[in-house]
């Protein structure tokens, strides 16, 4: 059988790896270790070794969580979907981007702001964690920051190929997104593609005057 790493073959191996994974599945939010560990019944040390394998074979995503306690941020566990689905779905982005790619960024700029109206806007006062929880639905795993003027981390675009080929497209697109959810609220947002190769950014920042 092609196609799959090791790392997948070694996770599925294991009985108790997969108890972990449907209990990841069956769950309509995302779970930390402690949760995990109680519903499957295996010691929390175990289940952490479990939960890292199924990341490390891409069966699991793992974010931190956007709570505003001090200290470590506790950290939650999602499946990650079938492979094969995140391979057509990418496929066809691409095939999309293509499409689109002579059109002006503008027209993207404006497919964009449209998307934003099938979300709930944020918070005009506090707009910062409407905003991460879009893009946790969107698949984005934010890492907000802590300072002042937050930094939101992006490490896991679900459309990072298509945006290498096409970020007039696909990054236009995310900044029409982000553009219309941060409307008339007290924060402006910048979308920054690419700091990394595998990492982009939103700096948030005081909304300008007028």
């Amino acid at each position: 059988m092609t196609g799959r790493s090791d790392s997948y073959h070694a996770a599925m191996a294991s009985p108790s790896r997969r108890s972990v994974l449907d209990v990841l599945l069956a769950s309509a939010d995302p779970l930390d270790a402690a949760a995990v560990s109680e519903r499957v019944g295996l010691h929390l040390t175990t289940t952490r070794f479990h939960l890292d394998q199924l990341v490390d074979a891409g069966l699991a995503r793992r974010r931190s969580s956007v709570e505003g306690r001090r200290g470590r941020p506790r950290m939650l566990y999602a499946p990650a979907g079938a492979p094969r689905d995140r391979d057509a779905r990418e496929q066809l982005i691409r095939v999309l981007s293509g499409a689109l790619g002579d059109q002006a960024d503008e027209e993207s700029l404006r497919a964009g702001r449209r998307w934003a109206t099938a979300f709930d806007p944020p918070r005009p006062d506090d707009p910062v964690p409407g905003l991460v929880e879009v893009l946790d639905r969107l698949g984005f795993d934010p890492e907000p920051d802590a300072a002042v003027d937050p930094v939101i981390r992006l490490p896991s675009c679900p459309f990072r190929e298509a945006a290498r080929d096409h970020p007039d497209v696909v990054c236009a697109v995310h900044r029409g997104l982000i553009d219309r959810l941060m409307e008339g609220t007290t924060r402006d947002a910048r979308l920054l593609p690419f700091v990394e190769p595998q990492l982009c950014l939103i700096t948030v920042g005081p909304a300008a005057a007028g």
